[in-house]
């Protein structure tokens, strides 16, 4: 049995003070509030729409594409006793028929944006559904938001800055369309105990005996609990100036090995766990960063946060290199596709086996 992690105190792991809870001026905005949440089966929506129901705003709805995941959710929520009964919707963030159904019963005026496909080594072998889900499912969102006038804010990640994967490149051109709207942004580094986290990884390893396997002994991330991404995330929604891109105040990133050591010794007390080194794969990076050269970073009004001003693209042009994706996506057209991605993300490198992939393809042609 794959030990839990909910006995782990990751303070010692992190070794640094608890990032801030959101102050109470930022939770008494979110209580008058119809909220809705997507991808509110997985970890990190989860954990919001469980904060959430025990601050009790006027509607909760949760949007989650997996039958699974929503039904888990639902049961989780019938037993905590929350105080207001919550919404499911079973669909997608890119059913924009599903998205201005919801938005016109319900109205809800708060939109956590949580869902998107996070796997760095399957999405380079899936680049279109990358494009397809994270690109566009968040532009069919902030635009359904936009028409009811709702405020998103959107779950980004650090591997958006300076991309090397897919994954990165599709949620920095997520981060431009919902700035691009007036939106709010929080980027974010690895959230430990996660669905399908490294930590989820390393407990299993560490069930079976060994050996834990890391990429490369250099390589390092940041890392930040659950309870501090939905902290944070509350704290980014009571942001009064949008459009504004946010990321955790986090002084150093963590060796990955030092986590795979840190997980052995708590949860295998007294045996000696060998970690391989495998090397990087497509799409890796040794480090990951919370701005790139390019941004620049100050303390946000809110405590635990930084302000990040990011060069955003003019809205025509965006609009533009959005319609020919999408043409490209259409046609399932690997090379047209990748070659305007680059031109929405020039600092994005795409991995070896993604401009392998795009040489190889045969796009379909239209009748």
């Amino acid at each position: 049995m794959i030990p839990s992690l909910d006995t782990l105190d990751w303070s010692g792991f992190l070794a640094r003070p608890s990032l801030p809870s959101p102050s109470q001026k930022a939770i008494d905005a979110l209580r008058p509030q119809a909220i809705l949440i997507t991808g509110a089966g997985g970890s990190i929506g989860s954990a919001l729409a469980q904060r959430l129901g025990s601050l009790a705003p006027s509607r909760l709805l949760a949007l989650e594409a997996s039958e699974s995941h929503l039904y888990a959710l639902q049961r989780e929520w019938a037993q905590s006793g929350a105080a207001i009964p919550m919404h499911p919707f079973l669909g997608s963030v890119a059913d924009r028929a599903l998205l201005d159904e919801i938005f016109s019963l319900h109205s809800p005026r708060i939109v956590f944006h949580t869902a998107a496909f996070k796997h760095v080594p399957l999405m380079e072998e899936q680049p279109l559904a990358a494009i397809a889900n994270n690109i566009f499912g968040t532009d069919s969102l902030v635009s359904s938001a936009a028409a009811h006038g709702a405020r998103v804010v959107l779950l980004s990640t650090d591997k958006a800055v300076a991309p090397a994967s897919i994954m990165g490149a599709t949620k920095r051109v997520a981060e431009h369309i919902a700035l691009a709207a007036g939106g709010v942004v929080l980027r974010l580094g690895n959230v430990l105990a996660s669905r399908d986290s490294v930590a989820e990884i390393f407990a299993g390893q560490i069930d079976a005996g060994g050996p834990l396997t890391v990429t490369d002994p250099a390589a390092r991330r940041y890392f930040l609990t659950i309870d501090e991404a939905v902290n944070l995330l509350i704290a980014a929604a009571s942001e009064s100036d949008p459009p504004i891109l946010l990321a955790p105040a986090l002084s150093e990133p963590h060796f990955i090995a030092d986590l795979a050591r840190f997980m052995a010794a708590n949860l295998a007390p007294g045996h000696t766990i060998p970690i391989d080194f495998t090397r990087l794969r497509p799409g890796d990076k040794e480090a990951e960063l919370l701005w790139s050269s390019t941004e620049s970073v100050h303390p946000a009004a809110m405590d635990g946060l930084l302000c990040i001003e990011s060069p955003l693209l003019a809205r025509g042009h965006l609009h533009s290199a959005l319609a020919a994706l999408r043409t490209a996506l259409d046609a399932r057209d690997m090379p047209a596709a990748l070659d305007t991605l680059r031109a929405l993300v020039p600092e994005y490198a795409p991995s070896q086996a993604v401009q392998s992939l795009a040489a190889t393809s045969t796009p379909r042609v239209s009748r």
